[in-house]
């Protein structure tokens, strides 16, 4: 089966850092191309050894990425 999850990534230092909201797991690579490959490992490796108990309390169904304006002094 195949699930389309969502990645945020955000560059740290010399490292870009990805996570998948809908079940928390991160990963980083030294790329973008490579912090994806890592976090999709990651995920896969996650609902490979995960109880359906964990997937369930950690799945979340609705996640949505946004900008937002503040006030900044």
């Amino acid at each position: 089966m195949k699930k389309q999850l969502t990645a945020i990534i955000e560059k740290e230092d010399d490292y870009y850092v990805a996570l998948c909201p809908e079940v928390d797991v991160a990963s980083q690579g030294k790329s973008i191309e490579e912090s994806l490959a890592n976090l999709k490992e990651a995920i896969e490796l996650f609902f490979e050894v995960a109880s359906p108990e964990e997937i369930k309390l950690r799945m979340h169904s609705e996640v949505f990425v946004t900008h937002v304006g503040v006030e900044v002094e």
